[in-house]
Parts: structure tokens; sequence; C-alpha cells
């Protein structure tokens, strides 16, 4: 038997090496490491083809015992693989798992293989569990970018005092950081790390406090005081407060000097205002003549303006007269001319009249019928709701009708060309033990799958997600039986059948809609299938395949 997602794993061997794919992960655990066995270790369990420990054991059906990777490379190298003790021709159907020798290896009694510092003896199976204790095994620091390999006797040590990328906390400001970024934090960041101050002062403060320093710091140059009065000199705030002190007349000299010179302008400023204001006042005489000298000129404008506005509606109206002339003018030409046709007119009327009717006979007819095709699509929309959901229904009664509870399933496939064409999947119906059962179905590659791909065809039984699970005992044990039934009514059908394997996830309780598929990539050939000796198998394009689960032992809830 052989998973889906492994079809390679089981595809030459026999339909029992359900075991091979679900201790590969320990085989290439032991592959890597060197084993001292306890006792010699004897010539039964050394594999004749790699001279190794038997990993995963399959026997020949020459009763020869090798590994299953050993057994998996005859097969795959040669068309006809032979024993290479014996040279017996090695058959898919006589391979199986060794099941009783491999308990025996993994009971077999070894050294820890981190001896001599460690000597504990261990049987190979807990080999694993003990690993995951042992003092000496060589394990990862688990520090996000450390790489440091050390034995798990010494790793809290590494993590508490030797580990660079350890978290610890700054001695300045207690915010922890990675013990490779302590340093660089201390020197460029920390806001309670004491420095010297930038400007060579003797003061030694927290780098938080440099800011407020920079104001009153005695080695920062500033300029004197007295700079605005004519003071040019630049020292540290230490000298230069001391020039402050001593040079206090020379700074009393420079601020009269400055208030002299203030005045001095504050004087001919006063002159300058007195002249403008002069000239102001004359500006201002001249304005007032100005607009005397204006307002009878703009009155003469206001007049003009109200005689111009007076002839521009008397034109407008002037012209409307003119265009009703005209419009009447041409009427009485009309008229002239059309009295010869009197006659004529009042035919064309009674014409028109007939028309009219006619046309609003006509859009009314045509308003019920716009009321009737209304009515129309929605009678038809309704039908066809009632028509989908009586299809529905009726799909859901065929499904209903066609459900197993006593653990079998006839499946009939039709179009079985067309559907080994499409080489794709094809699930059937599903199907319980009981009314409150396991639910299954089957899975079938008409073209094949996996190992059996274009040569065979594949089936498989998928375990599938039930309401009654949880009540139901996991992993599934029952066994199965797979058959493609003979037509001709002889009972020669095709038949295999296998014990789910306990430690596969095929058979443990669902978690999703469907379990891994698992069953059989070559279940039969095409050419026994479809040109048998014996039996019909496919019969007008159609054939019937046959799940049967044994279910003995199972309580109905």
């Amino acid at each position: 038997m052989a998973s889906e997602d492994s079809p390679g794993v089981a595809g030459g061997l026999s339909r029992q090496n359900s075991g091979a794919a679900a201790s590969f992960e320990f085989d290439s655990a032991l592959m890597g490491r060197t084993l001292q066995f306890v006792e010699k270790l004897e010539e039964q369990y050394i594999c004749p083809s790699c001279g190794r420990l038997v990993l995963n054991p399959h026997q020949t059906g020459c009763g020869h015992i090798f590994c299953y990777q050993c057994i998996k490379t005859f097969q795959e190298s040669s068309t006809i693989p032979k024993c290479p003790i014996d040279n017996a021709l090695i058959k898919s159907n006589e391979v199986f798992q060794d099941n009783c020798c491999k308990r025996e290896i993994l009971n077999l009694e070894i050294y820890c293989t981190n001896s001599p510092d460690c000597s504990f003896k261990v049987p190979i199976c807990r080999l694993q569990e003990h690993l995951k204790l042992c003092l000496y095994e060589s394990v990862q620091c688990s520090n996000t970018g450390c790489t440091d390999v050390m034995f798990r006797n010494d790793l809290m040590d590494h993590l508490k005092s030797i580990c660079a990328y350890r978290t610890e906390p700054c001695p300045h400001c207690r915010k922890y950081f990675l013990q490779i970024q302590l340093q660089e934090h201390e020197d460029n960041n920390c806001p309670e790390f004491k420095v010297h101050c930038p400007n060579k002062c003797p003061q030694v403060l927290k780098r938080h406090q440099l800011k407020d320093h920079f104001h009153e710091c005695p080695a920062v140059e500033v300029d004197c005081t007295y700079k605005k009065y004519g003071c040019n000199v630049r020292e540290k705030r230490v000298e230069v407060q001391a020039h402050e002190d001593v040079a206090l007349k020379d700074h009393l000299l420079l601020v009269l000097e400055s208030n002299a010179n203030l005045e001095k302008k504050i004087d001919n400023l006063q002159k300058t205002m007195l002249l403008k204001n002069h000239e102001f006042q004359e500006l201002t005489s001249v304005v007032n003549c100005l607009e005397n000298e204006i307002k009878p000129l703009v009155q003469q404008v206001n007049k003009t303006d109200g005689v111009l506005s007076t002839v521009q509606k008397s034109l407008e109206e002037q012209k409307d007269r003119v265009s009703s002339i005209q419009i009447q003018l041409q009427q009485l030409s009309r008229a002239f001319n059309q009295d010869s046709s009197r006659s004529e007119v009042g035919q064309l009327k009674t014409s028109m009249d007939n028309l009219k009717q006619q046309v609003s006979v006509i859009e009314s007819l045509q308003d019920r019928l716009t009321v009737l095709d209304d009515q129309y699509k929605r009678h038809s929309r309704l039908l066809n709701i009632h028509v989908d959901q009586l299809n529905l229904n009726d799909e859901r009664f065929n499904q209903v009708e066609a459900t197993s509870y006593n653990g079998k399933l006839i499946w009939k496939i039709r179009d079985y060309q067309k559907k080994k064409e499409a080489a794709t999947s094809i699930y059937s119906t599903p199907f319980y033990t009981s009314r409150s059962g396991y639910r299954l179905c089957a899975r079938a590659y008409l073209n094949g799958d996996g190992s059996g791909r274009g040569t065979h065809v594949s089936l498989y039984i998928v375990l599938m997600r039930g309401d009654f699970d949880s009540l139901l005992p996991w992993p599934f044990r029952q066994g199965v039986s797979l058959m493609i039934l003979d037509q001709s009514g002889a009972k020669i059908d095709i038949v295999d059948f296998f014990k789910p394997d306990l430690a596969s996830n095929s058979f443990r309780r669902p978690v999703s809609e469907m379990n891994v598929a698992s069953g059989f990539p070559c279940f039969v050939t095409h050419t026994d299938l479809e040109n048998p000796k014996n039996g019909v198998y496919v019969k007008d394009d159609t054939l019937f395949v046959k799940i049967k689960v044994d279910i003995t032992g199972l309580e109905d809830l």
C-alpha cells in the first residue's frame, strides 16, 4: 500500500509496504551517525548490498533481506532486477517489509552516538528520544543571529554569560539590548551615559544634559554683550565675562557714543518729518481743487449715459416692430397662395385625423404588448426557478438513494476511455460503514498515478470528514478490499486487500474535508484490464469498482 502523495516510495514493491515512508525520517537520522553496538552485530542484520546495518528491512522472494533503499535501487537500475546473492529474479509482488527483522534491529542495544562523552546504552528505537535529552548532544544556540554550536550541557552557561546575542540591561539607562550592540549604545546613544563636554571644559555630565549645558558652558566661544555698541571681542564665555568686568568704563563710553549718535539721527528725522508734513498739506489742497473741477464733468457724463440708454431702448423696440411686420407679411403671402387649395387641405386634415386615431390605437396595443411581455418574462423566471429546484431535489434524491451505509460501495464508471485519456483523478460518491459510522469514498486514476502512470489503473480509498467523527475510535483500523468486477458473469474479479498503517496520517481523524488517499498506484495493468484472458472488465465503455470495508468489531453508536 502507498500514500498517494509519495507513490514512488512503494511503486515497485508489494502492497504491504505502508511503513516504508513512515520510517524514512528515522532511517535518515541513523545514516548520519556512527553506531557502536554493545554486542557484536550479527551477520543477518547487515545488508548484503551496502554492507551497513539494514535500514527498513525488506525481504525478497528468494528469502534475502536488504535495506529498502537498496531494493529500490535494484528495481530502478534494471528492467529485470535480480538478487545480487543468488541471481534470482526480484518480483515486485514478492517483496515485503520484514517487520519481525525490523523489530529485532530496533531493539538492538547501542552506545550513545556521543560516546565516549556519554556512556549511556540505549536500544536503537529509543536513540532519538535519548538524543533529545543527552547532555553531550551538539545543539545550536537558540538566540537569533548566533550560530555557535556546543554540547547541550554547556548551553545554559552560553545563553547566560557567553553568547554575544543575549539581551543585557544597559547599566546606565536600564533598557535591554543585545550584548553585541551594548557598547555601541553606550558610546553613541545612551542618554544616561556620562560623557566629557565636547567643548573641552572640565565637566563630566550625562549625554541628555549636553544641550542645556551648552548655554552655560564656560568653554563655548561667545560675543561680548556690548557687541551692538561696537565691542568686537569674541572669546570663551569665562574670558568674555572677565573682559566685561574689566572693560566696564570702555563699554560705558561706547554706550554714550551710541546714544549721542541716536540723538543726532532723531533730530534729523524730526526735521525731515516737518518738511514732509508741509509737502503733504500742499498736495492735499491741490487734490481738493481738482475734485471741485471734476464734479461738473461727472454730472455731464451721467446725463449722457441716460440719453444713450434711452436711444438704445428705442432702437430695440423698432427692431421688434420690424420683425413682427415681416412675420405678418409672410403669413399673408402664404394665405394668398393657399386659397386655391383649401379643399385639398380639408382632405389632408381628415386623413391626418384618421392617422392620429390609428396611431393612438397602435400605441395602446403596444403598451398592452409591453405589459404582456413583462408578465411573460416574470413567469419564465419563476418557471426556471422551479425547474432548477426540481433538478436539485432530483440530484439530492439520487445521491441519498445511492448512498451505502453497510461499508460497501458499487461504483459505476461510465465513459472509461474518455476519462482515461483525461489523465485526471475521479471520485466516487461517499459511503458509510453504518448510519453513524466512518465516511469514505473511492478515488481512481484510470491512466495511472505515480509509478503506475500510463501503464496501470491506480485505485485508492479516502477517509472523509463525517458528522460522527468525534464519537468514533481513531486511527481507522478496518481492513479494506478493492475490486474491479467481472461483467461476464464468471465472477473472476480483480481483488486486492490492505490493512491500514496506524502511523499514517491517512487513517487518523480528518482535519480537512479529505485525508490523503491510500491504496494501490499499480492496481491492475491496462492490458490485463482491457484485454484479459478471462473475464470482461470494460463493457460498453463502463467499469464497475467495488469497495468493501471489513466492519467486524465496529459497534453502532
